[in-house]
C-alpha cells in the first residue's frame, strides 16, 4: 500500500526559508511523478511542483518559480520540497502527492492517485 507522510512544516517569517520532506513506502517509485500541492483556506487546492522520480524533469507552478525546488534522495525514499524567500501568501496546508503516469508531469490535482495527509505552513509578516 502506498503511503506518503509530509513533514517539515511550521511558522516562519516572511523572507525565511523551510524544507518539506514527504516519506514514501509502499512501492516502487522509480516511474512515478512526485507532486507538490497546496491548499489555503477557503481556497481550491492548487499545484506547487512536481519532479519525475528519475530526475529528468520538473515543473513549477509560475508563482514559486526562482524559490522552491523539489528534490528526491533515493537512498531514503524521500521527496523534499525547499521554499526559500517564504512570503504571506504561501501559507497553506502542504500536500505530497504521486502519480503512476510513465510519461510528462501532470499538473492538475485529478492527475495524481496518491496523498498525504499534508503539513501546515504559516509565514508571517
Amino acid at each position: 500500500q502506498v503511503q506518503l507522510v509530509e513533514s517539515g512544516g511550521g511558522l516562519v517569517q516572511a523572507g525565511g526559508s523551510l524544507r518539506l520532506s514527504c516519506a514514501v513506502s509502499g512501492h516502487t517509485f522509480s516511474s512515478y511523478v512526485m507532486g507538490w500541492f497546496r491548499q489555503a483556506p477557503g481556497k481550491e487546492r492548487e499545484f506547487v511542483a512536481a519532479m519525475r522520480w528519475s530526475g529528468s524533469s520538473t515543473s513549477y507552478a509560475d508563482s514559486v518559480k526562482g524559490r522552491f525546488t523539489t528534490s528526491r534522495d533515493n537512498a531514503k525514499n524521500l521527496v523534499y520540497l525547499q521554499m526559500n524567500s517564504l512570503k504571506t501568501e504561501d501559507t497553506a496546508v502542504y500536500y505530497c502527492a504521486a502519480d503512476q503516469r510513465r510519461f510528462g508531469i501532470a499538473t492538475l490535482r485529478s492527475g495524481y492517485d496518491y496523498w498525504g495527509q499534508g503539513t501546515q505552513v504559516t509565514v508571517s509578516s
